[in-house]
Formats: structure tokens, C-alpha cells, sequence
């Protein structure tokens, strides 16, 4: 599939390609799994709840990495949940956290409001309030605030891209350049106008074609015409459909491959347990994480 045929189909043809759910057909028992493996995560030292905002889901949990942290503190992995930016939440995925605090990193998970209650611009500027109160705190939990990595998963792998192509310093002027130092996006969503006409998403997202095109990182400058903003790895699993495989090309297109230089296809592997694969240690995705968490530059 190109662009040009995912801007022709209707919507039955736009909800076979984004219904997740009905393509994978035990995906219950992958949210069962991180229902269970995240409530075991949390019986692990964390700080939940901490809030970033005012709002009522404008918190997120820290979990500081194992050991002592190295002079600076530790790399900062912050994980942000998919959901169709309709459902689910951080709870659900503290799951994440384990294998990178036992390789030494603090990893940080924020909530946010859920549509329809909000618009997805306004869960992108949750999102940039929740990294600004990220690296002004972290370092008082063990994270070193220069080094941090965002990773998300489908809609959390499109606020993840927005992020990288933040101008910080538009939202506050004590804030670096590169407040993101890299990111990894599994399975995400890099333009919206195909999900604007998607009938069984649209009914909660409710987006208008000037804010999918405002919140389409494929749209948007390349983080590296701009300014230095680190790189984008982008991932999806080979059981997808055939649309998120394209949003994984799609990126790389928009934004090249010095920005974007790992576009990956992972085979076997679904919508759902490409997020497992996250949290698996020697797994391909997990690998790239790490990766990118020992990136100084």
C-alpha cells in the first residue's frame, strides 16, 4: 500500500486497516499479560502518581533505576502508551519499566487525558508539559535530565515523533533545544488525516482536517532541517496491516534517513506483541531501546 491508496479508501476499507483489535484476535490475552506483569512491576521501588499538571490525569510514575546511579545520573527512558489516544493508561504499562531499570535506566510513564474529553493537540501539549516537569525533576529521582530517550507505542509512538520535533523553547525558555535526545516509535502513527476518516475512531477523536494536519508528524519540518534533535527509530511488526506498515515508511520519507536511520520491519510480530517485545530482553526492539538510551551524542 502507498499514500495515494490509503487516501482513496472509504471508511469500512480505513476501519478494517486500523481495527487492532479485530486483526489480532487474542489480543485480550496480551492486555491480560500487562495487566498482570505491570502490577508486578509496581510492587518494585517507584514514585506513582507525581503530578505534572493540574489536570486530573496530568501525573505519571518513576521507576529509578536498579543500583546506584552513575555519576550525572541515570539515562531516562519515558514510555508513552498507545490507545488511539481513546483508551488505556499508564497503569496498564508499568510492565515496560523492568528490563530497563535492571540495565540501569530510570524510566518515567505519564498519563493523559483521554479523547473525547480533549483533542489530540491538546494531549500532544500534555505531553510537552509532562517532559518540561520531567527535566526539571528527574534528577532528584536519579535520572540524569540531558539524556533522555522517548519510546512509545502507536499513538504513543506518534506523541513520541511530535516530541522529538518539539521547539522547546516556544513552551519555555529554560528548557534546551534538545530536551529529547532521541526516540523510538513502535507501531506509530504519523499522519492523521487517514485516521480523521476512520468511522470507529473518529466517533471519539473528533479531529478536524486542520488539527490531523497540525499533529501529523510526517507534515511537520524534519527535526534535523531545523536543529539537531537527535534520531527517530521506527519500528512495526510484519503482522501488521498493511497501513501501519506504510506509516512506518512514511517517516523515513518525511524526514530522512539521517533523522530516521533505523526504519524496521519485525516479522511475526503483531500490533500488541511488538509492545511486548519492549519489555523482552534481547529482543530486537528492546536492543534498539538501549541503544538508543547509550547515545551521548
Amino acid at each position: 500500500m502507498n499514500l495515494d491508496q490509503l487516501q482513496q479508501l472509504d471508511g469500512a476499507a480505513l476501519d478494517a486497516q486500523y481495527n487492532n483489535r479485530a486483526l489480532v484476535p487474542d489480543f485480550a490475552d496480551h492486555l491480560a499479560r500487562w495487566t498482570v506483569d505491570s502490577a508486578q512491576a509496581r510492587t518494585q521501588p517507584c514514585t506513582l502518581d507525581l503530578a505534572y499538571g493540574a489536570g486530573p490525569s496530568e501525573s505519571l510514575d518513576i521507576f529509578p533505576a536498579a543500583g546506584t546511579p552513575p555519576a550525572g545520573g541515570a539515562p531516562v527512558l519515558v514510555f508513552l502508551h498507545g490507545g488511539y489516544w481513546r483508551g488505556l493508561d499508564k497503569a496498564d504499562h508499568s510492565f515496560v519499566a523492568p528490563p530497563f531499570t535492571q540495565a540501569g535506566a530510570c524510566v518515567v510513564v505519564p498519563n493523559y487525558a483521554l479523547c473525547p474529553a480533549v483533542t489530540v493537540p491538546q494531549i500532544v501539549l500534555q505531553m510537552v508539559q509532562a517532559l518540561a516537569w520531567t527535566w526539571r525533576h528527574v534528577a532528584e529521582h536519579g535520572g540524569d535530565p540531558n539524556r533522555i530517550t522517548v519510546a512509545g507505542h502507536s499513538a504513543g509512538g506518534h506523541l513520541a515523533a511530535m516530541l522529538l520535533a518539539c521547539q522547546w523553547q516556544r513552551w519555555a525558555a529554560d528548557l534546551p533545544t534538545r530536551l529529547v535526545r532521541n526516540a523510538l516509535s513502535i507501531s506509530g502513527l504519523f499522519e492523521l488525516d487517514s485516521i480523521r476518516r476512520t468511522p470507529h475512531l473518529q466517533i471519539d477523536l473528533r479531529l478536524t482536517p486542520a488539527q490531523a494536519r497540525k499533529s501529523s508528524p510526517a507534515w511537520l519540518p524534519s527535526p534535523g532541517v531545523a536543529a539537531s534533535r537527535g534520531q527517530l527509530y521506527s519500528v512495526a511488526g510484519g503482522d501488521e496491516s498493511p497501513a501501519f506498515l506504510l506509516h512506518n515508511r512514511l517517516i523515513r520519507q518525511a524526514w530522512g534517513r539521517r533523522v530516521v536511520p533505523v526504519c524496521e520491519v519485525m516479522p511475526g510480530l503483531n500490533h500488541f506483541s511488538m509492545l511486548g517485545a519492549l519489555a523482552q530482553p534481547g529482543s530486537r526492539v528492546n536492543q534498539l531501546a538501549l541503544a538508543l538510551l547509550a547515545n551521548h551524542g
